[in-house]
């Protein structure tokens, strides 16, 4: 294999697909990324075996051919070279090493055999469709802070996809959910998406989509089955295993008809909490908000910080009531509120409430009280 590159070219390609190999390998091709020069292409393929990502770029190419490398030593190379530069790779005949060259610059890395890389089966990925890539990122960044990280409970690591038809304008709806809090975000339904199975995405593979994402307002396309995912952004594309599980029917926790409404300016809020909460303690984070007619008290007190509170202007015309959150689980919501107004729906200090863009309606957030 032997090739000319741009360094910004190659970079981007690198960017996306490095980022799924793990630092700490127990099966060494794992640490690599496969180069295979072909054409006027270079395409380059990371994997951790749960989640492939391959992508495709432009280069000079003198002669075809396959290697691997160190990915994550390739990128900091790359990374590190001046702006504008071309980088020269050459694996030589016995494909042993990969000699870089750029400039004055020349590295020389151990590759290990291409036979070893582990091939990606996509098998058959009967439902197909597209969706906006700023749908996408919506249904993401509206739902992943609310993923669980506890492994025994793996059915909650990831963001449930699935289609949803009955009842009101059919949309593709994502819920994530850690037993504290739950998200619940919507979009237009995708043309060609209703017949979908509901998936569980992973976390991991759910942080590189988004990854791939992040400058993209075009069509992504998605194929899925029961088990695995694959996602074509632009010419990047991401396969993932699902998580084999049943998601639990979260309906049955977003409570339906709490009497007691609060009205309240989203960011004055957010900014409010995260003043107060200063002097929360670091273990609970604890928040309390009390409700009084027109008006909210946010208030923290921690045993060796000390104490803090802030009164603010509400729409609420209940009876009195002292509830209590979370501090950072509160943050975390109100910075995926777009809209200028948040929607309270409070039964009592101990019962679940319903927090909702005003914006958007289809955003809906479910908060397990705490005592404080």
């Amino acid at each position: 294999m032997k090739l000319t590159i741009e360094r910004s070219t190659l970079l981007s390609s690198l960017q996306h697909v490095q980022s799924v190999v793990e630092r700490r390998n127990t099966i060494p091709i794992l640490s690599n990324v496969q180069l295979t020069a072909d054409g006027n292409e270079l395409g380059l393929m990371a994997t951790d075996m749960d989640i492939w990502v391959h992508d495709k770029t432009p280069a000079d190419i003198t002669q075809n051919g396959t290697t691997t490398a160190p990915a994550h030593m390739l990128f900091d190379i790359v990374r590190k070279l001046p702006e504008g530069s071309q980088v020269e790779l050459d694996s030589g005949e016995g494909g042993e090493q990969l000699k870089l060259r750029s400039g004055r610059s020349q590295f020389t890395l151990s590759c290990l055999p291409v036979e070893d890389f582990p091939a990606t089966s996509d098998g058959d990925l009967a439902c197909k469709f597209q969706i906006s890539a700023p749908d996408l990122r919506q249904l993401i960044d509206k739902t992943r802070f609310a993923i669980s990280t506890e492994e025994t409970r793996y059915y909650l690591n990831g963001i449930y996809l699935h289609a949803v038809t009955d009842g009101g304008a059919p949309a593709l709806r994502a819920v994530a959910t850690d037993g504290h809090r739950l998200a619940r975000v919507e979009v237009d339904l995708p043309e060609g998406s209703a017949t979908m199975p509901g998936v569980i995405f992973p976390r991991k593979a759910v942080l590189e989509v988004r990854k791939l994402l992040e400058a993209v307002e075009g069509l992504v396309e998605v194929a899925l089955s029961e088990t695995k995912v694959r996602i074509a952004v632009g010419s990047a594309v991401l396969t993932s295993k699902l998580i084999d599980g049943t998601f639990p029917d979260y309906q049955r926790v977003i409570p339906e008809g709490n009497s007691r409404i609060m009205k309240i300016d989203g960011s004055v809020f957010a900014e409010a909490v995260d003043r107060v909460s200063t002097v929360s303690s670091d273990k609970s984070r604890a928040i309390k908000l009390s409700l009084h007619s027109g008006k909210l008290v946010l208030s923290a007190n921690s045993p060796d910080q000390g104490s803090a509170s802030e009164e603010l202007p509400v729409a609420y015309d209940s009876d009195d009531l002292d509830i209590g959150f979370n501090s950072r689980y509160v943050l975390e919501m109100t910075e995926q509120i777009k809209g200028d107004s948040m929607r309270f729906e409070m039964e009592d200090g101990a019962s679940p409430t319903v927090i909702i863009d005003g914006d958007d309606p289809r955003t809906v957030y479910v908060l397990m009280p705490m005592r404080v």
